[in-house]
């Protein structure tokens, strides 16, 4: 796409030139449209993880302050430093394992709990910024990557589906369909909406299809007599500064919580390298490597998002999955980010507006990123069984255990131990070694927070 430099104003001008938009195939309105598309993907979080955090004893009205915050500066901070369409919130597994973290360890408060996020987040800062060669980011076989990117798409179809009531947990254990209800029909019908303006490749697809969506809610809890889905919960609501720089610097220092800090180091570098896997592998956001573009500058944004995430008061900030619909909406850059790290900001003032926008118009464009993020299937030699299987492990980790961390935890291994079963040692670098000791530790340690 070629551009007349007079056509536009000065500041636009700079701006392309800022975010390089044009050797990345891409002009603002596509990356402002993107930016709403991921924005209205993500901004469940400002009223899930309060809701979760709950558990941990953190007031709410305080926490979807924090959340906010950090929502708002780690995705501009991703897209003015790294220049990737990522957008960074409190993870959804992090915040849950904060929540098992404090519930499980007698004696431990948030204060103390928020203290071992900021030190993990620095810790991870510098393990990154020393890793000036990637060896510990490029030591990760390509056919393994593959498998996280897949598994990201199918758990993030899962959220989706989950989310709508199409698929429901059953009480004696695993999943099940939805009983067909109004609301279960009426989200079939925005996924099918929202899929023809996806088809049709209409400008801005995913955006119309929530507003579609949104009106088609409007009559469930009026016509059919159910809870109403669209729901009017007031405009304004004072924000709450009071866990800002709460956290406890000096508990966090005893070694009985060493393997809590690890725990989270570990954590959310496999959670943010997967998703930047995962959105470059959507995009086609790759090098010439087939590494994901900025995935160093990207990581070391996310690393110092969560040591953010201490000092405001909320669990550990992720790079988030749902970036993916951004980035399928035409996002390369990281005015994305920029955008959408921008729309969190007004929610520190109005954030019931959130409840204008239900499950079931947001669900279908969690559902078509996870179709787009299924790409890495045409890569897959199914032949080579000993790179075929740990692929399939990793993909299929994901949605069966509703975490990325547990996928990446098996792929790992069983890449390493079907290569040494093969005797193809030379197949298995030292880095995977390392990340093989991380995910026995891991997998010890959640053990422990389990019981």
């Amino acid at each position: 796409m070629r551009y007349d430099v007079q056509q536009f104003p000065t500041e636009q001008i700079r701006m392309t030139d800022y975010f390089d938009m044009r050797n990345s195939g891409t002009d603002a309105r596509t990356e402002v449209i993107a930016g709403i598309t991921t924005f209205l993907s993500a901004m469940y979080i400002i009223v899930v993880n309060p809701a979760i955090l709950a558990g941990a004893g953190i007031p709410p009205a305080a926490s979807l302050t924090a959340t906010v915050l950090v929502s708002a500066i780690s995705s501009i901070l991703m897209g003015v430093y790294a220049n990737t369409p990522l957008v960074v919130a409190p993870g959804m597994s992090l915040n849950h394992m904060f929540v098992t973290i404090i519930a499980r360890a007698e004696g431990i408060g948030y204060e103390t709990a928020l203290g071992c996020v900021f030190y993990s987040g620095v810790i991870f800062l510098i393990l990154i910024i020393f890793d000036r060669r990637r060896r510990l980011i490029q030591g990760i076989p390509r056919m393994l990557r593959y498998g996280l990117a897949g598994g990201i798409g199918l758990f993030i179809a899962f959220i989706g589906m989950k989310s709508a009531g199409f698929i429901v947990g059953r009480p004696e254990g695993g999943m099940a369909l939805g009983e067909l209800n109004p609301a279960v029909l009426t989200f079939i019908a925005c996924f099918i909406v929202t899929a023809g303006f996806v088809i049709r490749k209409a400008r801005g697809a995913f955006i119309w299809g929530v507003l579609v969506s949104t009106l088609m809610a409007l009559p469930l809890g009026r016509w059919w007599g159910d809870a109403p889905v669209v729901a009017w919960q007031g405009f304004w609501a004072a924000p709450d500064f009071s866990l800002l720089l709460q956290l406890d610097l000096v508990g966090p220092l005893s070694l009985i919580h060493l393997p809590v800090i690890t725990v989270l180091v570990f954590s959310s570098f496999f959670d943010g390298y997967s998703t930047c896997v995962g959105v470059g592998e959507a995009g086609d956001l790759v090098d010439e490597h087939g590494e994901p573009v900025a995935v160093r500058e990207s990581l070391a944004c996310n690393a110092a998002a969560v040591a953010l995430s201490g000092l405001v008061g909320t669990s550990s900030a992720a790079a988030y999955i749902e970036s993916s619909t951004g980035v399928r909406a035409g996002g390369r850059t990281g005015l994305t980010a920029v955008v959408a790290g921008i729309l969190f900001i007004p929610f520190l003032f109005v954030s019931p507006l959130i409840s204008l926008i239900p499950s079931i118009a947001t669900a279908p464009i969690l559902i078509m990123a996870g179709v787009f993020m299924l790409k890495p299937l045409i890569y897959v030699r199914w032949e080579r069984f000993d790179e075929a299987i740990p692929f399939f492990i990793a993909m299929i980790i994901m949605p069966l255990t509703q975490s990325i961390t547990q996928g990446v935890i098996w792929g790992v291994l069983s890449w390493t131990v079907i290569k040494l079963a093969c005797g193809r040692f030379r197949q298995v670098s030292w880095i995977m070694i390392v990340l093989d000791l991380m995910a026995v530790f891991l997998l010890i340690n959640m053990e422990t927070f389990r019981h």
